[in-house]
């Protein structure tokens, strides 16, 4: 059952509109911040990869560089919009907007305090799941409509990589689940009196990586890959359509970052600063670790991203629910501490047991 929160009940009902009016304060509010973090964090993104790379990153827009991104806002929206003549003109043009929408959706469930968010669901986990998923059709109708044959394919490899992250990344959620109790993300942060990371690292580790392969994000980018490829399903799009697909992207990986903070690092939670100063910056930490694993990492070709999910992931994420299970069905009095070390060792074991099967080269111990 969903509720409405951001003012409670008796004040909703003393104020006029009171339910649109705490919709039309959430909603704006969500859109207008996810916007303007997106032009932070580009350049922000930007300045940590010069960082990282040994040079100076944006410096000349502006001081430090901060009116790069809004250059480059101006710069894409003035481009001219051009739409192949032989391509679904309706369709081209939809599927930006059906890839965009289900990322701001999806934050709508996000709680940015104490009980304060727009609709506190208590399906809240699947809706975000459910929502994800409409993204990858967004991506395949771009592909499909621009009558292209090398968008068409390479909309087919980001869906297929989608669908293959999506297992062990439902799954790698069920740890969570088991121990709040809850689906709902408001239940799950008031839960975490040990954030969950320290509880399940098994799911924090997996969550984490397969959400990276959902946004395409490195090392899981050469389905669209600038250098490698002619830029991947969006090749015949430009301006505006082409802008909204790349909004799409960035707010993606801050949608993944809010999550990750929510799930797994206790949300809004933290003594002294505001709850949503605390929010924030556990969004730019983990913001910042996609950063610098886009820095350090090579690409990963595509049947090693595929193989990836199959045959380490998704095992990985069975363990951890029968592990999980286990404590919650026959020792739910188990000690936090136990629990977490419990996960630990079986992500350590785990990683060890299998890289005794590889050796560097890519090639199997005992093939040749």
């Amino acid at each position: 059952m969903a509720e409405l929160i951001l003012f409670p009940a008796s004040i909703r009902s003393e104020l006029p509109f009171g339910f649109w009016l705490h919709l039309a304060i959430f909603a704006i509010g969500i859109i207008a911040i996810l916007l303007t973090s997106v032009i932070i964090f580009i350049w922000f993104e930007r300045r940590l990869v010069g960082r990282f790379q040994l040079r100076k990153g944006p410096n000349r827009a502006g001081p430090f560089g901060i009116l790069q991104s809004v250059a480059d806002v101006i710069k894409i929206l003035t481009k001219e919009d051009i739409i192949p003549s032989r391509a679904d003109k309706f369709l081209f043009w939809l599927a930006p907007v059906i890839a965009f929408s289900p990322v701001v959706v999806m934050l709508a469930v996000v709680p940015v305090a104490g009980g304060a968010l727009l609709a506190d669901l208590d399906i809240g986990i699947l809706f975000i799941i459910a929502m994800s998923s409409i993204t990858s059709l967004g991506i395949f109708t771009g592909g499909w409509a621009s009558y292209n044959k090398y968008s068409l394919l390479s909309s087919m490899r980001v869906v297929s990589q989608l669908v293959s992250y999506e297992i062990p990344l439902i799954l790698s959620l069920v740890g969570v689940v088991m121990l709040t109790g809850s689906l709902s993300l408001d239940e799950m942060v008031n839960a975490q009196n040990v954030p969950f990371i320290l509880l399940q690292p098994t799911g924090f580790f997996i969550f984490f990586i397969a959400s990276l392969a959902e946004i395409s994000r490195s090392p899981f980018d050469l389905l669209e890959a600038d250098s490698e490829l002619v830029a991947g399903y969006n090749i015949e799009y430009s301006g505006m359509k082409f802008a909204t697909f790349y909004l799409t992207e960035y707010c993606e990986a801050i949608v993944l970052s809010t999550l990750t903070a929510t799930l797994f690092l206790g949300g809004w939670q933290g003594p002294w600063l505001p709850p949503l100063v605390w929010l924030l910056l556990k969004i730019t930490l983990v913001f910042s670790i996609i950063v610098w694993i886009r820095a350090t990492l090579p690409r990963l070709r595509i049947d090693q991203v595929m193989g990836f999910a199959w045959k380490f992931l998704l095992p990985l994420a069975v363990l951890n629910i029968l592990l999980t299970g286990s404590f919650v069905a026959f020792w739910p009095e188990a000690p936090s501490w136990m629990i977490g070390i419990a996960n630990l060792v079986l992500l350590i074991g785990y990683i060890l047991f299998r890289s005794r099967f590889f050796k560097p080269g890519g090639v199997t111990v005992g093939a040749s």
